[in-house]
């Protein structure tokens, strides 16, 4: 059985960058799906041609193809153990998918990233990707929003939720994050 550990928290709050100081010290398979997405964007794959105009305006790619995507990554080596989630899930039917007993996957933690709105549209706009424009930042957090804020709610119930405080150093967000994960 897989170990899962959920980053969840509204984009920009440095979920990704933590993802993979947490995976790099813990030897954890980091698996983050907007990565996974950029990846087919890039290289115009079938998934690529179809969410890129998705992403570019912000929005989400259906939960469908998103779980699809991620289902097949966990079949690989370095995902056979522990593994960190970053960007999965985003709704309540993602949350749902990840614990059908046919996967095979045992969630332990779902660590949130506690951040203030304005600090999270200044780190968006800062760090300069195509798909980071004030308008479509709106669109991702009002998503968030809706989509995924309810599932901090559905996983507290069950008793997964530890808190850090997104905001601050790179350096005090990890040592929180470690604090969360020994």
């Amino acid at each position: 059985m897989t170990e899962v550990i959920i980053f969840l928290g509204p984009p920009g709050a440095g979920k990704g960058t933590q993802a993979e100081k947490v995976s790099n010290k813990y030897d954890l398979a980091h698996i983050s799906t907007g990565v996974m997405l950029r990846h087919h964007v890039k290289n115009e794959t079938e998934l690529g041609l179809k969410a890129r105009n998705l992403l570019d305006n912000g929005l989400l790619v259906p939960d469908d193809l998103v779980t699809e995507m991620l289902l097949e990554r966990l079949n690989e080596n370095d995902a056979a153990s522990v593994v960190l989630l970053d960007g999965y899930p985003r709704t309540l039917t993602q949350a749902e998918s990840l614990e059908r007993p046919e996967n095979n996957l045992l969630i332990k933690k779902v660590i949130f990233f506690d951040i203030d709105q304005d600090e999270l549209i200044t780190r968006m706009l800062e760090r300069g990707r195509s798909d980071d424009t004030e308008d479509s930042i709106q669109v991702r957090l009002e998503a968030y929003k809706e989509d995924t804020e309810p599932l901090l709610h559905y996983y507290e119930k069950k008793g997964l939720v530890k808190r850090v405080n997104g905001s601050g150093s790179v350096d005090s967000i990890f040592k929180s994050i470690e604090n969360v994960l020994t």
